[in-house]
């Protein structure tokens, strides 16, 4: 595949947290960056909002040796194009990733997600279930849901949310203090998260995620949604690993809960100590527990 144009890059002070050297997949709407790391099976590793393929950047040298990370950052997320006029919404994430499959070519792929990475990346298992491996789901959801934090439900709000998210930064500003559950993020790393997010415009795909909630029943991305949940049955085997850091204010227990009671025989590890980025806190036992999984070929049977 063709590169389409230089690939950015994270500046200087911010490399040491993050070394990699992406790569470029032009679509309809813009190029989308990402990581293609190691060798072997491949593994797509999905983030969500408002993080960026940096929320994987310790896991990537975990699994490198044995497997190819693809870690795509989102159309208007991370290093990839902010389109001011792109569609943002659920299906046109997905409807991307797969042109980006296709352009990689991987007949078979396994998948880590992590918040809107879940729905996304299970919309394309969806599409695709004969081409999917093993699963690891983390702080997600992909169902229509009732449950909604206060302070997200005022980030919807049709003139306030786009005044907080965009002008204020208030949601990716404030993720590296509310998405840990202990210390907030701090130095390069709390930099590093918020380094794609500096400006009004760099900030089009953290609010257009926001709103594209399916809270109301006419809302144009619930039947999609609805889709990919009647789906979750498909997943219900030991090849679903759900990684969960129980101090999640957003995906709190009822979510895990929820998961649980749709794939019964999916494995299951917590941590206790780790918030919604859990893989800041958690690294030493859900980093291997990950590996581990995405290794077990056992785990097909």
């Amino acid at each position: 595949m063709a590169e389409p144009g230089p690939v950015p890059r994270v500046p200087e002070e911010l490399r040491g947290e993050y070394p990699f050297t992406g790569r470029l997949h032009r679509t309809e709407a813009g190029c989308i960056h990402f990581l293609d790391e190691g060798s072997g099976e491949p593994v797509l590793l999905l983030h969500g909002n408002p993080s960026w393929s940096f929320l994987y950047r310790q896991l990537v040298p975990l699994l490198a040796p044995r497997f190819r990370c693809i870690v795509p950052d989102h159309l208007g997320c991370g290093l990839s194009e902010k389109p001011g006029g792109a569609d943002y919404r659920l299906s046109a994430h997905i409807d991307r990733l797969e042109s980006l499959v296709e352009a990689l070519g991987l007949e078979r792929f396994h998948l880590v997600v992590h918040d809107w990475g879940g729905p996304i990346g299970l919309g394309l298992a969806r599409r695709r279930p004969a081409s999917l491996g093993r699963v690891v789901v983390t702080n997600t959801a992909a169902w229509p849901s009732p449950w909604i934090p206060g302070r997200i439900a005022l980030c919807r709000r049709p003139r306030l949310g786009p005044w907080l998210i965009r002008r204020c930064n208030a949601f990716a500003g404030l993720s590296v203090r509310f998405a840990v559950a202990g210390r907030p993020l701090h130095g390069a790393v709390r930099d590093g998260f918020l380094y794609p997010y500096r400006s009004y415009a760099d900030r089009v795909a953290v609010d257009a995620f926001v709103r594209d909630i399916p809270m109301e029943p006419d809302h144009p991305t619930r039947p999609e949604l609805e889709a990919i949940a009647a789906f979750l049955p498909a997943l219900d085997s030991p090849r679903t690993l759900l990684a969960w850091g129980l101090r999640d204010w957003c995906f709190s227990f009822r979510f895990l809960a929820r998961w649980r009671e749709l794939l019964p025989r999916a494995r299951c590890l917590t941590a206790s100590e780790a918030g919604h980025y859990l893989f800041e806190e958690a690294l030493d036992t859900l980093g291997p527990a990950v590996r581990d999984h995405l290794e077990d070929t056992g785990a097909d049977s």
